[in-house]
């Protein structure tokens, strides 16, 4: 064979197949074949270290796995200055395994809109709950935040029996429904990193299009967040109808 032919079937080689290929072609007397097996081989155990990684991402799910139903859920959008929170809430399959799934927040945009299409793809449910700024100066971020927490999950069918929840304890949801603070849980369980992608890409689209209604903002770069160039804007044209007043109050105090 030759190499291109030799790269083509390495890159085309099952998971069962491949070991023996890598023992044929490290011994072969052609440098460049015996480049690709290394390429493949070192291919091979990134791809095996990141099923382990997954594997250690269903601690939580597989402890909790007697209650039933099981669903993970975070929020994004608690900091911002401007637009609403928004949470998720998400029930995987128990042989889902999204590769490359994380905390949102270790991975880029472009991934996660990738990911986001999976995890809508291969979910048995998902539910958004979305929360307003209005709404947020009203009650507070905490409470909207729970507020959209309870939405979303009110949204997923079936309904879950436990939910695994990034750091918090929902206050009125579902006596029925057994829940699972877990610290830095976005990165420690697979079903609240999809809860934290859906959260995250769903509030970053809406930033998106309120940039185009108010585009001397950069809200699509900044997402509302209080960046020097968001400031500046707030001081040159006010507010929006989408700024958290309650919080503007506080950052405007201390220019």
């Amino acid at each position: 064979m030759t190499i291109q032919e030799i790269k083509i079937q390495l890159e085309q080689a099952g998971n069962a197949e491949l070991p023996a290929l890598l023992a044929l072609y490290k011994e072969d007397e052609r440098a460049g074949v015996r480049k690709l097996a290394a390429v493949a081989e070192k291919r091979q155990a990134a791809l095996q270290a990141e099923y382990e990684r997954l594997e250690s991402m269903l601690v939580y799910e597989r402890q909790y796995e007697a209650c039933g139903v099981i669903c993970g859920i975070d929020e994004a959008g608690r900091g911002p200055l401007a637009g609403p929170v928004a949470a998720a809430a998400v029930i995987l399959p128990k042989e889902s395994r999204i590769l490359y799934l994380n905390d949102s927040k270790q991975l880029s945009e472009k991934k996660r809109e990738a990911l986001y299409g999976q995890i809508m793809e291969e979910a048995v449910s998902v539910g958004v709950g979305i929360v307003g700024p209005g709404r947020i100066d009203e009650i507070n971020i905490l409470q909207a935040t729970y507020e959209a927490m309870r939405e979303a999950v009110s949204k997923l069918s079936p309904a879950p029996d436990a939910a695994l929840c990034d750091a918090v304890t929902i206050p009125g949801l579902s006596d029925r429904i057994r829940q699972v603070p877990i610290i830095k849980g976005d990165a420690k369980s697979l079903s609240i990193a999809a809860a934290s992608i859906v959260a995250k890409v769903t509030r970053d689209r809406m930033m998106r299009e309120y940039d185009r209604l108010y585009p001397e903002y950069g809200f699509a770069a900044h997402k509302g967040y209080g960046s020097a160039e968001h400031m500046a804007a707030i001081r040159k044209y006010g507010m929006t109808p989408i700024h958290r007043r309650s919080f503007l109050k506080k950052f405007l105090e201390e220019e």
